[in-house]
């Protein structure tokens, strides 16, 4: 999971998610935005987490080769749906 924003007040509700089409996974993938900002992937906490979690974890060659190329937790679709949020819930605070 992405680091939660501390520099930011929390959201004004609990958790908010999005299913967007990943193209370096070629799958789709759910992004889940907390209240306190921390963010994350279905899709890498299903494979890519348990694959650095487990490095002996059998896994089928496309995933393997999806996991590779993965970017979590650097995932600029993670990173972009968040400051979007961001963005949105502090025009409505102001």
């Amino acid at each position: 999971m992405a680091e939660a924003r501390t520099d930011i007040a929390p959201a004004g509700w609990q958790i908010t998610a999005a299913t967007i089409s990943c193209d370096r996974v070629s799958d789709y993938v759910t992004l889940m935005v907390k209240r306190d900002w921390s963010c994350e992937c279905t899709w890498s906490n299903r494979h890519k987490v348990v694959a650095l979690q487990n490095p002996q974890r059998k896994f089928a060659r496309d995933i393997k080769v999806r996991i590779a190329k993965c970017r979590w937790p650097d995932c600029k679709y993670v990173l972009e749906y968040r400051d979007k949020l961001i963005a949105e819930e502090t025009a409505v605070n102001k």
